[in-house]
């Protein structure tokens, strides 16, 4: 009776505490306002409103997806993100968790009756939660020390696989003891920092241990010793590990160098580990390039992966790479095949592996048939597939546009495709979206080239608008059917912008020579193609040609830099985001060097200067006269901000109408929901005072 009390009292009352906490800090639905509704407009503040689709995992048999929807509160600043389940079939959806903190990283424990998921635990550490399908009964599964990041279970359910940080190194604090408050860093070699944050002596590591339902056991740290990431930094990509079908072998990713080496290649490789042996092997050992996203096949007979050939390369053609573990052979499956490929996943005979691949700016399902190497397009569409899964006969991915947000998909091998989550049809039913229309632009080397016009909604073909030239960033990445929540194309239209979005050159899915012709080109033929595509399209009569702004981020900032002292009075305000303005001291500062080598074509005191450094916008500024506003986040250690620092100073030396905003807490994006609404605030505020006539 006393262990009863001791345990069931403390319990009710944690019970009874978090139903308050809850009901004083959850939130989750955020409706439009009856203003929202009436205006039917697209706002920045309805666009912090959508329900977003983060994660999914089909369920062991098929029937079932369970899914993560984030939302935001602007007023808090902050988002919840909770776990729900629907049927493969269709019907209404199910949520799961109420909770005041957000759920993520879920899978279905093989047995399909629990989801596991990573949450915090009352020691404040990211742990692994389990939740019962039916009862919804939680319970915390892990109890380690740190934060667990990436999991999943084993095949068999007898193990799980997790990643958490390790530290590999000693600090200046450790080596003096004695100096405790002191907050100096000491680095001996580079990527001392990168993407957003200063390396603080930690690794990724991959972990394995026992579970037997309820907890973990016996738990070994599988990159012991090793000062490597795994899988690879920044974003710790959880398709980058897997398990064997028999769950005997963890395939993962890493990229086993350190310092100069690593700042200067691509060069990641696919390791299998065996658990019963414990012994590590490098399937892609002499592979110089990206080597990510291993996938086993059900049989347990083969394993694939994406592969890039070029090192330092990161936009390179992703290969499908296949090897037989009885044969012991390595197969290039589309080497006829003049497009990348990303989210692999095989049929459960073995045969076929279904993937999403680019074409004309758009991505789209595919099937390979490994034995006759067939390749088949099962979907077509202005729109992305972005994520994959399949069990049995049953098919589903996510899919946005455009016009719409990311939503749940069943795909068929006819390519019939069926609506499963409608996370936002509350405001699709009241928001007027712009019309999509595609041009094809000839360019000064009489190439074709795919344009995007998003027109205002409600437009009116007897009017005269202003347009904005988008200019993308990467520089290799497609202006596909992305819906973003940053540079959302259906948010400038809703204010009365006609946007014109070119697909230049040194973008993906038009071929790997159209993507690859920008490498140390970067004031060349793109910059004609931008031109091209702003002279083509204002000739039409709902074009106001006399007011036409250029904006873009990281590359599309440069882009607007570049343009801004080569643009022969074409444009009449400029906006860029993180772009790079001085290209001597961007390489001085950023991280990842093997970006530089192969765009830039190396440091600028090689003799000769590789030609790049001729197409840096600061050597033009100069020819500077058009206002200009510039944004940049303090934390943002791929571009860093100082670059826009300079651009900003030298238009205000010039008396050149001019404006810079800066994030100190936001890296290379802008992530936090008023931060946002004030970027965007900023944004169409220097537009339409520059574009739109008074």
């Amino acid at each position: 009776m006393k262990n009863y009390i001791r345990f069931v009292v403390p319990a009710l009352f944690m019970l009874i505490f978090s139903c308050k906490q809850q009901s004083q800090d959850y939130f989750f639905d955020q409706p439009l306002t009856e203003q929202e509704k009436q205006a039917q407009r697209l706002t920045p503040e309805i666009l912090w409103k959508f329900g977003r689709i983060t994660e999914a995992e089909l369920s062991p048999d098929g029937k079932e997806i369970a899914f993560i929807v984030k939302r935001y509160d602007l007023k808090r600043n902050k988002g919840n993100a909770e776990i729900f389940v629907i049927s493969t079939s269709g019907g209404e959806p199910e949520q799961l968790t109420f909770t005041v903190e957000s759920e993520s990283s879920i899978h279905w424990t093989p047995d399909g009756k629990r989801i596991g998921y990573l949450a915090l635990a009352a020691n404040g550490t990211s742990q692994i939660w389990e939740i019962d399908r039916h009862s919804k009964k939680v319970k915390q599964i892990s109890r380690v020390e740190g934060d667990i990041e990436i999991f999943a279970y084993s095949p068999a359910g007898t193990h799980v696989y997790y990643t958490m940080r390790v530290k590999t190194d000693s600090s200046a604090q450790d080596r003096n003891p004695d100096l405790p408050l002191s907050t100096g860093r000491v680095y001996t070699d580079l990527m001392y920092r990168h993407w957003d944050s200063w390396w603080d002596y930690r690794n990724s590591h991959l972990f394995v241990a026992t579970y037997n339902g309820n907890a973990l056991t016996t738990t070994k740290d599988i990159n012991a010793g090793e000062p490597y990431n795994t899988p690879l930094a920044p974003f710790y990509e959880p398709s980058e590990i897997s398990w064997s079908a028999d769950g005997k072998k963890i395939a993962y990713t890493s990229r086993k160098l350190k310092g100069k080496a690593e700042a200067l290649s691509t060069n990641s490789d696919i390791y299998l580990y065996d658990l019963e042996t414990q012994q590590t092997t490098n399937l892609s050992e002499g592979m110089t390039g990206y080597d990510r996203n291993p996938v086993f096949s059900p049989n347990g007979k083969m394993i694939c992966w994406t592969s890039m050939a070029t090192p330092g390369y990161e936009s390179d053609k992703d290969r499908l790479m296949l090897y037989n573990f009885e044969t012991q052979t390595y197969t290039d499956l589309t080497k006829d095949f003049d497009q990348s490929v990303s989210q692999l996943v095989w049929s459960d005979d073995s045969r076929y592996i279904y993937f999403i691949s680019g074409i004309h700016a758009t991505y789209q399902v595919y099937r390979i048939d490994v034995q006759t190497q067939q390749i088949t397009q099962l979907t077509n569409g202005w729109h992305d597939y972005t994520w994959l899964a399949r069990k049995g006969d049953i098919m589903v991915g996510q899919k946005m546009s455009m016009r719409m947000a990311t939503e749940i998909y069943r795909v068929g091998d006819d390519g019939k495709e069926t609506q499963l989550t409608y996370v936002n049809q509350n405001i699709y039913d009241v928001i007027r979206m712009g019309e999509v229309k595609e041009r094809w632009v000839t360019t000064t080397d009489n190439k074709r080239m795919l344009v995007w016009l998003i027109l205002p909604p409600n437009f009116d073909s007897t009017r005269k608008y202003p347009a904005i030239l988008y200019c993308q960033g990467g520089p290799q990445s497609a202006v596909s059917q992305f819906f973003s929540y940053r540079w959302n194309f259906q948010l400038m239209a809703a204010n009365d912008y006609v946007v014109i979005a070119p697909n230049r050159r040194g973008l993906p899915t038009f071929g790997q020579a159209w993507n690859d012709q920008i490498a140390q080109d970067y004031g060349g033929q793109n910059m004609k193609d931008y031109l091209s595509a702003v002279d083509e399209i204002s000739k039409e009569p709902f074009i106001d040609k006399e007011h036409i702004g250029a904006v873009g981020a990281s590359y599309g900032g440069y882009s607007v830099f570049y343009l801004a002292g080569h643009h022969q009075k074409r444009f009449k305000a400029f906006i860029a985001h993180c772009g790079m303005f001085n290209f001597e001291s961007e390489f001085g500062a950023t991280d990842e060097y093997f970006f530089e080598y192969h765009d830039i074509g190396g440091p600028y005191w090689e003799k000769p200067k590789p030609r790049s450094y001729n197409f840096s916008p600061h050597l033009y500024v100069d020819k500077w006269d058009t206002p200009i506003l510039i944004i940049s986040g303090e934390k943002d250690f791929r571009i860093p901000y100082t670059e826009s620092l300079q651009a900003f100073n030298a238009a205000q030396l010039r008396g050149i109408p001019s404006k810079l905003l800066i994030f100190p807490d936001e890296n290379h994006w802008v992530l936090k929901p008023q931060n946002s609404v004030l970027w965007q605030r900023e944004f169409f505020g220097w537009l339409d005072q520059w574009l739109k006539k008074k």
